[in-house]
C-alpha cells in the first residue's frame, strides 16, 4: 500500500480477467473494515454485503447461467440502455465501441458479443464476488446512495493493495437467483455485484481503458 490517493483512484479500472489466486483471508478482512468507514444517512450503514467464493461461488454461476439461458431476470430495480439520452447515450456507446473495437468483436457478431455478456455471469474468472444488497425504505434513492459509496470505499481498498476489481449492475439482473443460492430474505434487494481478485495482467481485456469527459463537462464553478 504505498500509491498514493491520488494514484489509486486514478489507476482503479475494471478488471475483465483474474487469476485463480484467492484473497488472503486477513487481507480481506482489512479491506472490509476500510469499507466499512463509509459514511452513510444518518449513519444506518444500510449495506448487507455476501462474498462468495470457493464450491459456493461454482454453485452460484452454474444457476445464473441456467436462469439466463432460460431467460429468467428477476431485476430488484429497473435499467434500460434506451432510457439514456444526450450525452450520457454517448458516452456509453463509446464505452461499447471501445470495448468490443479492442476485442476485435465486430458490431454484427451477435454470439461473440453474447459469450462476452455471459462472462459476466462466469464473475471472468474471479475467486470472489460481492453482492451488495440493501433494505428498502422509501424510494430507495437514499440507500442507493449510501451502497455507491460503499462500493467506491471497497474498490478503491482493493486497488491499494494490487487487487482488482468490476462493477457488475448485470447481477442484479438476477437478484431472485442469487437470494435463494445464498439464503437472503426477500426483504434484502439486490443492487449489483463486485468481482474482485489479482488481475491477469497478460490478459488484452485487462488493457482497455474508457477515457473520462474534461470535468468541465460535469461541474458548474460558482463564484
Amino acid at each position: 500500500m504505498n500509491q498514493s490517493f491520488q494514484e489509486v483512484i486514478r489507476n482503479r479500472s475494471s478488471i475483465r480477467q483474474f487469476l485463480s489466486t484467492p484473497v488472503e483471508e486477513e487481507v480481506l478482512r482489512e479491506i472490509l473494515e476500510d469499507a466499512q468507514a463509509t459514511p452513510s444517512n444518518c449513519n444506518t450503514q444500510p449495506w448487507d454485503v455476501h462474498i462468495v467464493s470457493g464450491a459456493k461461488k461454482e454453485e452460484l454461476k452454474k444457476a445464473l447461467l441456467h436462469t439466463r439461458e432460460q431467460g429468467q431476470i428477476t431485476p430488484d430495480f429497473t435499467f434500460d440502455l434506451k432510457d439514456y439520452y444526450g450525452r450520457y447515450a454517448e458516452r456509453q456507446i463509446e464505452q461499447a465501441q471501445t470495448y468490443y473495437g479492442e476485442l476485435q468483436i465486430a458490431r454484427e457478431d451477435h454470439e461473440a458479443r453474447q459469450n462476452e455478456v455471459l462472462r459476466n455471469l462466469t464473475f471472468f474468472d474471479a475467486p470472489h464476488v460481492a453482492f451488495l444488497f440493501m433494505p428498502s425504505f422509501g424510494d430507495n434513492v437514499r440507500v442507493a446512495s449510501d451502497i455507491g459509496m460503499y462500493a467506491q470505499s471497497f474498490l478503491l481498498s482493493l486497488t491499494a493493495r494490487g487487487i482488482g476489481s468490476v462493477p457488475q449492475t448485470i447481477l442484479g439482473f438476477h437478484a431472485e437467483t442469487v437470494r435463494q443460492v445464498l439464503g437472503v430474505s426477500d426483504d434484502m434487494k439486490l443492487l449489483f455485484g463486485i468481482s474482485f481478485g489479482y488481475p491477469d495482467q497478460e490478459a488484452k481485456v485487462n488493457k482497455i481503458r474508457v477515457g473520462r469527459d474534461p470535468i468541465e463537462t460535469n461541474v458548474t464553478f460558482h463564484t
